[in-house]
């Protein structure tokens, strides 16, 4: 299948396909791999816990002052987050692939919640269309593009 030629949406419809098929036939390496996210993120694997030190190191090494989405300092935002742009709730079994993430602030993080990138890209420039650009440069086309892969 190409998919160089399918535009955003049919991009989304292809990986809300695929990760409903998916999701409903989880393997045990699945499992094992959003549970080594949990432990990565969090001490203990408990989000009630603290970040782990290699999560904060990754963090660090992957932002700078700022949010790529509002442009605020991450200082001013109440720190930095690390966000699932396909979200881990839907597909599981990315949740530890490094291309799924990104650096934002809290409140950014929050306004996405659980939406689905395409959902999100939407929401996006219908309420925030100054933010809209930086949102689409950062659209996962190469984990899509995996997917198919799959």
């Amino acid at each position: 299948m190409n998919l160089d030629d399918k535009n955003l949406q049919e991009l989304f419809n292809l990986a809300d396909k695929f990760g409903n098929k998916r999701y409903h036939r989880l393997t045990p390496q699945d499992f094992e791999d959003y549970r080594k996210f949990d432990y990565w993120r969090y001490t203990n694997g408990d989000s009630e816990c603290e970040t782990t030190q290699e999560s904060k190191d990754w963090v660090r090494d992957h932002s700078d002052w700022h949010c790529p989405i509002c442009g605020a300092r991450f200082a001013e935002q109440g720190g930095r987050t690390i966000d699932h742009k396909l979200p881990r709730a839907q597909y599981p079994w990315l949740s530890l692939d490094f291309r799924n993430l990104w650096v934002i602030c809290r409140p950014c993080n929050q306004e996405k919640a659980e939406m689905h990138w395409y959902e999100y890209e939407h929401y996006m420039l219908t309420h925030h269309p100054d933010w809209y650009l930086a949102v689409k440069d950062a659209r996962p086309v190469q984990l899509l593009k995996t997917l198919r892969e799959q």
